[in-house]
């Protein structure tokens, strides 16, 4: 999972790094309202964490800038102030979500959590695709209740795949993913991970649910039964914004 965090305050921004850091999201930061504005225009986040006080413009600003502009990335307020005006302020301007400051860890993860599971068009927080079975909680993945073990990159690539699928992903969006820009890999590291997990899943019991689009990548059929013959895919990841390369 992917966030834009929002802050222009180095301390404020270390402890809720640290904590993006310990629930195992990758991120970006943007120091200010006008440079948030920029990023989320150009990249496509899972969600933006938005510290309402910034340097330049507020946002309150920031939000309805990005709504003007049609863009309808998840966002999370961000606030020491608690009271009812300011929260109902920034959900007419836009937000999602609103969380004072100081906040919960648990509780923080559990919001990014829901909110990016109904922008998917998820109301529970358990994955599936056929068989396969993926705890957004807990991180855990099953294969008919058996516990399948992966590493921490097997997991970001399902999970990925499980948020958006029925969506070609390329090779590139996969790399993004994995690595925000910062000492990658060659591409072809991808086609290894996914031959680990393809051979994971099958072991368990899963067999084609990861599919392989020549020449633009993978994605995780949406009519992901054993048995179910495959349709050619109508979407693209090259249909949607590319992730971020910060």
């Amino acid at each position: 999972m992917r966030v834009l965090l929002v802050e222009g305050d180095g301390s404020a921004a270390r402890g809720t790094s640290n904590t993006l850091r310990s629930i195992g999201y990758l991120f970006d930061h943007a120091l200010t309202g006008h440079e948030a504005v920029e990023m989320l225009r150009r990249y496509d986040y899972d969600l933006a964490l938005l510290e309402m006080s910034l340097p330049d413009i507020d946002g309150y600003e920031v939000l309805r800038t990005v709504r003007a502009a049609r863009l309808h990335t998840p966002i999370v307020a961000m606030s020491s102030m608690g009271g009812a005006h300011a929260k109902v302020r920034a959900f007419s301007a836009g937000a999602d979500d609103y969380i004072t400051r100081p906040y919960d860890t648990p509780e923080l993860a559990a919001r990014i959590q829901a909110i990016v599971r109904r922008s998917k068009g998820y109301s529970q927080p358990v994955l599936q695709a056929g068989l396969v079975r993926l705890s957004l909680d807990s991180r855990e993945v099953t294969v008919k209740d058996r516990l399948v073990h992966l590493t921490g990159k097997e997991y970001m690539i399902l999970e990925l795949l499980m948020l958006r699928r029925g969506t070609v992903l390329s090779k590139f969006a996969f790399l993004d993913h994995l690595y925000g820009g910062m000492d990658e890999p060659e591409m072809k590291i991808i086609d290894v991970f996914i031959c680990k997990l393809r051979k994971k899943l099958q072991q368990a019991g899963a067999k084609d649910v990861i599919t392989t689009v020549w020449g633009q990548g993978y994605m995780m059929r949406e009519d992901a039964e054993e048995g179910v013959p495959f349709s050619v895919p109508t979407r693209s990841s090259d249909d949607l914004p590319t992730l971020a390369v910060i």
